[in-house]
């Protein structure tokens, strides 16, 4: 099992960006050292909450700084850009990378950044099949080339000539290509149906009750089915929101702090899906009234936390009901206390993720 960070990321819109940008890089190389095996990214132009506007800047970064972790785009939104930039720029950061690049895929989900790219109406799913097909096209042929698809034409002829390498792209490091994942939010998500499909890896968002993961699988493994594809789960990457402290009566302490960083992450979730009509993600049931689902809920229901026994028994009873997984995303929160956090990082790493990892590969033989 792999342990990773998923860094959406988010923070308060109301403080300065630079000293977040500078707390997010320093996580990241502070897992590196702990011996994580992955993070993932995310990309929106439109939100200061979500300020990352180019995941592969902010990683590119990371690559002098750290030495083994994989570093992975979540999500690169497909429909906000040229398919041949995303096939240019990916193939360049895995190139610099060393072969590091984790490329996951995306519709889009931030409607500000729908409205600005003017994809609020448009088939975002279409699009982004379109768009990783064709870059996919890209990868693997040389020029010329006159790829026609509903969104975008892609026409080089006149202008190759391949002894100065004009019109040719640069291929990534990792071939045929980088590992591709996409995102899974609703229960029985379309996206999970399309990744199992291609045998894409698939990431379950952190915010739901780990119940709707398992809708993700069974969804996942009908697709795979479709595309005459064994699934595998080791390609199944499981976001939580986990904070282990000494003690459960220490966590819980943090818990109980005012508008701690992990209760202002599940309120910004809360206000944000629940303005659009899509509490439904955090029900345990779909019988669950939406008067039921608060933050206090969310943080008692979703988040799990405790001292290493207890989180190591949490995660266990989500293996027994969700299914063994290839991978744990830890969602990042702000660090109102960076020792506390730190130690979480540190005591997943160190304690709990070696044990999972052997009951999983138990579970599985």
């Amino acid at each position: 099992m792999k342990l990773g960070l998923f860094l959406m990321p988010l923070h308060d819109p109301d403080k300065p960006l630079a000293p977040f940008l500078a707390e997010d890089r320093e996580c990241v190389i502070e897992l590196d050292k702990l011996g994580y095996d992955e993070v993932f990214v995310g990309e929106h132009y439109t939100a200061t909450s979500e300020p990352i506007t180019d995941p592969l800047q902010f990683l590119a970064t990371l690559i002098p700084e750290t030495r083994s972790i994989k570093l992975g785009t979540g999500v690169f939104n497909l429909p906000q850009h040229h398919p041949l930039q995303i096939a240019g720029n990916t193939a360049l950061f895995d190139n610099l990378s060393g072969g590091r690049l984790l490329m996951g895929i995306g519709p889009g989900g931030l409607g500000s950044d729908m409205e600005v790219f003017g994809t609020l109406t448009s088939d975002r799913n279409a699009m982004m099949v379109e768009s990783i097909d064709m870059i996919q096209q890209i990868w693997a042929g040389e020029p010329p080339w006159d790829i026609k698809g509903e969104f975008w034409t892609i026409k080089l002829e006149k202008a190759v000539n391949t002894s100065l390498g004009h019109g040719r792209v640069i291929k990534p490091l990792q071939q045929p290509h980088p590992p591709i994942f996409t995102t899974a939010m609703s229960p029985r998500s379309g996206p999970a149906r399309l990744a199992g499909e291609r045998g894409w890896g698939m990431i379950s968002a952190n915010f739901m009750p780990f119940v709707n993961a398992k809708t993700h699988w069974e969804t996942y493994c009908e697709g795979a089915e479709r595309g005459g594809i064994a699934p595998d789960w080791r390609k199944w990457r499981l976001g939580r929101s986990i904070f282990v402290a000494d003690s459960d009566a220490e966590a819980e302490a943090y818990l109980a702090r005012p508008n701690n960083s992990i209760w202002w992450y599940y309120d910004y979730f809360w206000r944000n899906l629940g303005s659009r009509g899509m509490l439904g993600i955090f029900k345990p049931t779909p019988e669950t009234p939406d008067a039921d689902i608060t933050v206090a809920r969310m943080l008692a229901d979703i988040v799990i936390k405790g001292s290493p026994a207890t989180v190591l028994d949490r995660l266990v009873e989500i293996v027994d009901t969700v299914g063994p997984f290839g991978g744990l995303l830890i969602a990042k929160k702000d660090w109102d206390d960076r020792a506390a956090h730190l130690k979480s990082y540190r005591l997943m790493a160190e304690d709990i993720g070696p044990k999972l990892a052997r009951y999983i590969e138990d579970k599985t033989k």
